[in-house]
């Protein structure tokens, strides 16, 4: 690689960028976690950036890229894609600007990042929905700018905002009066990690940065791997902040010097540490915001080390807390979804209700008689106490003599049926 050629953010940039940043974001609070460093036997540090008035990062990269603009361009209007948080930062950014500005946003983004940026903007700006993905959203956005001549805020793919996000590393190094082993973040485009990791390498090189995606949208992990940028035809959307398809051009090369490795985390993983920053910590974070938190079980033996976890994010929509539950407790193997026969005949049910653990519950039951078969099948949904007891109940199942089909791992069943 000619690291001549290189795109590259410097630490006088994000000093800069800290400079205009003031009075604008908060600057976070590095909160040691008791909690989690009894668990790992390190010394566990959570960047807050859930406490800025957006309740994610991403105001630094918005605010400092449009301070950047000319007056004319933001005469003329700005535009940008976004999953939820950029959006809200850019938000805030054009109504203290006074700068006219249109979000596109997927449909499936959860309303309360859709409440919160037409509330930040006020009347600067409009929020239009559009596709699936995030990647929907930008196709939309581009258009949207070459038609109208507005200028493309983008969320990542861009200097100006690498070195907003780059002022989360410059906060964590100014805070810290200790040698930081590690700082672990999330991944989506590659903004916030090719930003802090830049500061943290001219720095600080000694310390290791980890960046952290959603299995189902591993593009910076897949890119990595090929050496070059590839476009994931498929992902899974859940952790919205943190799922993209593509990475960005400029950053790909960036991360590619100043992050030593990218972890990926299911999905259901990500939905445990939610419940436990929330139920343990008071901490309500989003999906893509206790990433950094989740990937702390993957990270080998960190005894006696330092390191800074940053919570990028806290906008999540509460209407989400029961697919959040579900996603959890499937993976930790607690909840158990069957197709049954069951007899047409009287008691069947209570006949059925022996194959359960003296702790364990059916938490969903599906049924409808549509024929005179003398048997019908019922969806059934099982709760167990613990996951070690998976085969004992499996072994009851098949001796009670009922015909039962697990769809657990039957992807195309699950998908159909859940």
């Amino acid at each position: 690689m000619n690291t001549q050629l290189m795109p590259s953010v410097s630490v006088e940039d994000i000093t800069r960028a800290h400079l205009r940043l003031k009075g604008i974001v908060l600057d976070s609070p590095l909160q040691y976690s008791h909690r989690l460093s009894e668990i790992y036997g390190a010394n566990i540090y959570l960047k807050r950036e859930d406490l800025q008035e957006v309740r994610s990062y991403k105001i630094r990269g918005a605010y400092n890229n449009m301070s950047l603009l000319s007056d004319a361009q933001r005469a003329q209007g700005v535009v940008c894609a976004s999953a939820g948080n950029h959006s809200q930062g850019m938000a805030l950014a054009c109504a203290k600007m006074g700068v006219r500005g249109t979000i596109f946003m997927p449909s499936v983004t959860p309303q309360q990042k859709v409440k919160k940026a037409k509330a930040f903007g006020k009347e600067f700006v409009e929020v239009v929905l559009v596709g699936d993905t995030y990647d929907d959203a930008y196709a939309e956005a581009i258009k949207a700018a070459e038609t109208n001549g507005w200028t493309f805020v983008h969320p990542f793919d861009d200097l100006n905002t690498i070195a907003g996000q780059g002022t989360v590393g410059l906060e964590i190094y100014s805070a810290a009066n200790f040698p930081i082993h590690k700082v672990v973040m999330a991944i989506g485009g590659g903004g916030l990690s090719a930003g802090v990791g830049s500061f943290f390498k001219a720095l600080s090189p000694e310390t290791e940065i980890i960046g952290v995606e959603p299995k189902g949208a591993p593009s910076m992990y897949e890119s990595l791997r090929a050496g070059k940028i590839v476009n994931l035809e498929k992902i899974d959307s859940f952790v919205d902040g943190a799922a993209v398809r593509q990475v960005g051009k400029i950053n790909f090369p960036i991360v590619q010097e100043v992050v030593k490795e990218v972890i990926l985390v299911p999905e259901g993983q990500v939905c445990a540490t939610m419940l436990d920053l929330y139920n343990e910590d008071g901490i309500v974070a989003e999906p893509a915001g206790c990433l950094s938190v989740a990937a702390l079980a993957k990270l080998g033996d960190i005894r006696g080390q330092n390191i800074v976890c940053v919570i990028g994010g806290g906008n999540n929509d509460i209407a989400r807390t029961s697919e959040i539950q579900e996603r959890a407790l499937l993976w930790a193997g607690l909840k158990h979804y069957f197709i049954v026969e069951f007899p047409q005949r009287a008691g069947a049910l209570r006949d059925f209700l022996h194959v359960l653990g003296p702790d364990d519950d059916i938490t969903h039951f599906e049924y409808t008689k549509k024929h005179n078969r003398a048997v019908g099948p019922a969806l059934v949904g099982i709760q167990l106490s613990d996951p070690a007891t998976y085969d004992d109940t499996m072994k009851r199942m098949a001796e009670s003599g009922f015909k039962t089909r697990a769809i657990n791992k039957d992807s195309t069943l699950f998908e159909m049926f859940i």
